[in-house]
């Protein structure tokens, strides 16, 4: 797969387009079930014509620069959306800037400059709900109709279904907030998990006998929170067992979403180290004591409880 950057980039990229190219357009949060359906779907089409696949995704999501109050809570980061699409047979991934400039592209100006002269074009994979240009003038029957004066097909996507319902980000995030991590994990197509990196906190993990990683997950809500058994990748061979605790700290009057780590048997230092955390299973709310020693005495609980699920009691 191959990253670019933004509508400027394009340019340098106009030879890998020369003969066209199959398109698909979406937020892709969680690059779930459903949405691996449709980037197959591209994969294929993009096959029988002999032509590089692409997919396009905004930063920030539309709903993000419009209405950042209604905008809801993420299940990836860009880094970690780039890093699934990664893992499939999709060609290209075009990162387009949404601003002010480009949320003022009219539809005729956004197909004839980036999907027609930019991209070229030859199919594009959209719902027939899709809406786009300013004030979301485009639809599927206008892209239908600019296809047939620009030359390029309209291909309405492929719905994945489960359990007679549409897997959707949307059930995900529902899912995950209600602590039903298996039907999370039957959407995704996998456990849910996430990156960060090791940073420097406050060390009160150390004062409790329970050293933590702290971590910057790059969002500003998580999906989820609690207390969960987790396994860490990028630190060793294999994925390491532990117990996180995703939330605010309320019991140290924390304020901002935090992830701290907790590994079993595990001594050095891996600040700056950037790890991914999967979810497996769900242990308590996160929850207020009075002070450090209840706190601890819970943890201990928690740990043994985690310690269980691992296997490892």
């Amino acid at each position: 797969m191959k990253l670019i950057r933004g509508l400027h980039n394009l340019a340098s990229h106009q030879s890998d387009f020369t003969q066209g190219c199959v398109l698909t357009i979406g937020n892709f949060d969680g690059v779930h079930l459903g949405h691996r359906a449709i980037l197959n779907q591209v994969h294929q089409l993009a096959k029988d014509k002999q032509l590089p696949s692409v997919v396009m995704v905004f930063e920030p999501l539309p709903i993000e620069y419009f209405s950042p109050q209604k905008a809801p809570v993420r299940l990836m980061n860009l880094r970690e959306k780039l890093a699934a699409f990664q893992a499939t047979l999709i060609d290209y991934v075009l990162v387009c800037r949404f601003n002010a400039a480009f949320a003022n592209l009219t539809a005729e100006q956004f197909v004839q400059t980036v999907l027609h002269r930019g991209l070229n074009i030859k199919q594009i994979v959209v719902g027939d709900d899709f809406r786009f240009g300013k004030n979301r003038q485009g639809n599927f029957r206008f892209l239908q109709q600019q296809g047939l004066q620009l030359g390029f097909e309209t291909e309405d996507l492929t719905t994945f279904q489960m359990d007679d319902d549409r897997v959707s980000s949307t059930r995900i995030r529902q899912a995950l907030s209600q602590q039903d991590l298996l039907t999370a994990s039957r959407l995704l197509g996998a456990p849910f998990a996430f990156q960060g990196r090791v940073i420097h906190g406050k060390k009160l993990g150390r004062q409790i006998g329970f050293r933590t990683l702290n971590l910057n997950p790059k969002r500003i809500q998580m999906p989820l929170t609690g207390v969960y058994s987790v396994c860490v990748s990028g630190l060793a061979e294999t994925d390491w067992p532990g117990i996180a605790n995703i939330g605010i700290r309320p019991t140290v009057d924390g304020h901002r979403p935090s992830v701290e780590v907790h590994l079993f048997n595990w001594q050095k230092d891996v600040y700056g180290a950037h790890i991914g955390v999967k979810i497996l299973e769900f242990i308590r709310p996160e929850m207020k004591f009075d002070g450090l020693d209840a706190l601890k005495a819970q943890i201990e609980k928690d740990v043994l409880v985690a310690q269980r699920h691992h296997g490892l009691r």
